[in-house]
């Protein structure tokens, strides 16, 4: 029988992280979560358990509340590198979860990368 497409989300999901885990080297995590109508990004550390550095459409100084769009992400890409700099992060990896690279995912973590954050 098919599965459906949350079982696929979430084998997906359970397949980055365990990755993620196996090659951690200490850097902490840039987590996405998208919906179908915002999208918010973290930098975890999985160590200590605590958020370093977040961005998200629902912010109302960003300009892009309720909206999902390829714009919105590169402006949360943006945001979220210049944030972490400010926190002294300057590398992290690059935590996907479940969400195929392509897209509004693409879009976000390239805007990271080119802001200056290494991925």
């Amino acid at each position: 029988m098919a599965n459906s497409k949350r079982q696929l989300f979430l084998k997906r999901r359970l397949r980055v992280r365990n990755k993620l885990r196996k090659v951690n080297s200490g850097r902490p995590r840039l987590s996405v979560h998208r919906s179908s109508k915002n999208m918010s990004v973290q930098i975890i550390d999985d160590v200590n358990g605590v958020t370093l550095a977040s961005a998200s459409t629902l912010e109302k100084d960003l300009g892009f509340y309720g909206k999902n769009t390829v714009e919105a992400a590169a402006k949360i890409g943006e945001t979220i590198a210049e944030r972490a700099k400010s926190a002294g992060i300057t590398e992290a990896q690059f935590d996907r979860g479940g969400f195929l690279y392509h897209g509004r995912i693409k879009v976000l973590a390239d805007a990271a990368r080119e802001a200056g954050l290494k991925l």
